[in-house]
């Protein structure tokens, strides 16, 4: 009777007694802890005062929590809604950053079941209680979005008569170009014996100069003019765009090194080396967008949440990845339910008459997924080489201007973003014709054993109505992306819609017949699948 008294009245009198002594709490939720009994230490958290709870997480061994997340999920949430309630001053030094970017890592690699539910109130009382990790989280998650694009210039360029070939062999050939030219130059400068060893300076003075005759400036002329047309050649000029080409791939294969060193640092056990790099970013990528999503609105209150779908507002969330500085607001709802359903109709309509132009090619006609695959390609080539061409006319504005590259100064931001008011006010008229037929040139140059596709003018409109449109939505106040994850697995409701002609008892992707388009890191648009 006696040991039932004790057994009775031990934990409320062993509760009272650990809110009074931080050791003795960190060793009750330790205890706790290790048998797996996290609503019960959440508990004993929700009754600490401010002084032994700072104690408390001072010496909490928060590593050994995080590895046995989603399962200590209670736990942690415990430990941050109480410091918001208490709003003690200063602020504990609380590693959430850390906290957060294990939780991108589950959301990356998803394994367990009911990740989201287990979660998702620790990451509302995470984000109330640091609002900055969300301005964090877009940051990365922009550098992981445009990493992957990155990965997506390392292809063909044009020479100096439009053929596609190798960047490397570009370049060799105008260098040997230039190389020729020069030796010519000198060759013709030693001829006319412009240029002497010991030039005596009295030739050049201005009393001489002033003094020369009719015929001696007719000869002069006829000199210099010879070298100007030897040296001013539009072929030599296309140097300098080759050079920045290979700056732009150096830097995004940078870019690319710099995100991967950071997810190997988020999970040692990635095995990075091993893995495609896009692969691999993009899983992060979306982690972060799940981790973002499940953070309910910012400012709202815990509990809140955006609802993702085809029919969703696209200006209706807070931020956008690629939201380059703008700011959406409601004059703009307009305009996004004309681009979304511009969007609507180019799959409807164009990407139907080029399907059936193709159906009538001979060569093709029964190659369905070649079909498919085809008229895919050039829309997400649109979107990727309307972004670089956007970025490139910043680019050479700051440098024509002769401002730093890598400034980040408030004159250089209001420039860029008087630049992108431009391109956005004249994207129904800028000439998009070197975009058209990069995107023409590079579907067709995987597929030589169809000659048949260069000779068809509706594939060729639907290449101009790709390319037009894409231009019109990156150039957007609030632009409008493809969501990049072509990913075959599971198909997700959120994002994909099942092609009416697929197999409805099955959810596995087997294709994707036409890309999600994304806006301020909602679905705009869901993408056509095939299962």
């Amino acid at each position: 009777m006696a040991d039932s008294r004790e057994r009775i009245r031990g934990p409320s009198r062993d509760g009272r007694e650990f809110l009074t002594s931080p050791r003795q709490v960190l060793r009750r939720l330790m205890l706790l802890s290790e048998g797996r009994q996290y609503r019960e230490a959440a508990g004993v958290v929700g009754r600490l005062g401010p002084s032994v709870l700072r104690s408390v997480i001072a010496e909490l061994p928060l590593d050994l929590l995080l590895e046995h997340l989603p399962h200590s999920a209670y736990l942690l949430e415990s430990f941050f809604t109480r410091l918001t309630t208490l709003n003690t001053t200063p602020k504990p030094d609380v590693p959430s950053e850390t906290v957060a970017w294990q939780l991108v890592r589950l959301f990356a690699n998803p394994h367990e079941s009911g990740l989201r539910q287990r979660c998702t109130r620790l990451l509302q009382a995470l984000a109330q209680y640091e609002p900055g990790l969300r301005q964090t989280l877009r940051e990365r998650r922009r550098s992981f979005d445009n990493a992957v694009q990155g990965l997506g210039v390392h292809g063909l360029t044009t020479d100096a008569s439009g053929q596609l070939i190798s960047l490397h062999v570009a370049l060799k050939t105008e260098l040997q170009r230039h190389v020729d030219t020069y030796k010519m130059a000198i060759h013709k400068l030693e001829e006319l014996s412009m240029v002497t060893v010991n030039q005596d300076p009295a030739h050049s003075s201005h009393q001489r100069l002033l003094a020369i005759n009719y015929g001696d400036i007719q000869q002069r002329l006829i000199d210099n003019k010879t070298l100007l047309t030897m040296l001013d050649k539009p072929a030599l000029k296309q140097l300098q765009t080759l050079v920045e080409n290979l700056s732009t791939r150096v830097e995004n294969d940078k870019e690319v090194l710099t995100c991967v060193g950071q997810v190997r640092r988020l999970d040692a056990q990635a095995l990075v080396e091993k893995r495609p790099a896009a692969g691999l970013l993009m899983n992060f990528s979306r982690g972060c967008e799940v981790v973002l999503h499940m953070m309910g609105p910012e400012g709202g209150p815990p509990g809140s949440s955006h609802s993702i779908g085809k029919t969703t507002p696209p200006g209706g969330a807070s931020t956008s990845s690629c939201s380059d500085g703008y700011h959406s607001d409601d004059s703009g709802s307009d305009d996004s339910s004309e681009m979304v359903s511009l969007y609507r109709n180019l799959y409807v309509e164009n990407r139907a008459d080029a399907l059936e132009a193709l159906d009538s090619l001979p060569q093709i006609k029964h190659a369905h997924s070649l079909k498919g695959k085809i008229l895919f390609s050039m829309i997400v080539l649109s979107f990727r080489l309307c972004h670089g061409m956007r970025e490139r006319k910043v680019l050479e504005v700051r440098r024509v201007l002769n401002c730093p590259l890598d400034s980040s100064s408030e004159t250089t931001l209001s420039l860029d973003r008087s630049v992108r008011q431009h391109l956005f006010e004249t994207a129904e008229s800028f000439p998009l014709g070197e975009i058209e037929r990069s995107v023409f040139n590079q579907v067709l140059s995987t597929l030589h054993e169809y000659p048949c596709l260069e000779s068809c003018p509706p594939l060729t409109h639907y290449v101009s109505a790709c390319v037009r449109l894409a231009w019109r939505m990156i150039n957007q106040k609030a632009p409008y992306y493809l969501d990049m994850d072509f990913n075959l697995g599971f198909l997700r409701p959120e994002k994909h819609e099942r092609h009416p002609q697929a197999d409805r008892r099955s959810d596995l992707i087997k294709a994707f017949l036409w890309p999600a388009l994304m806006q301020n890191n909602q679905c705009a648009f869901k993408a056509v699948v095939a299962t």
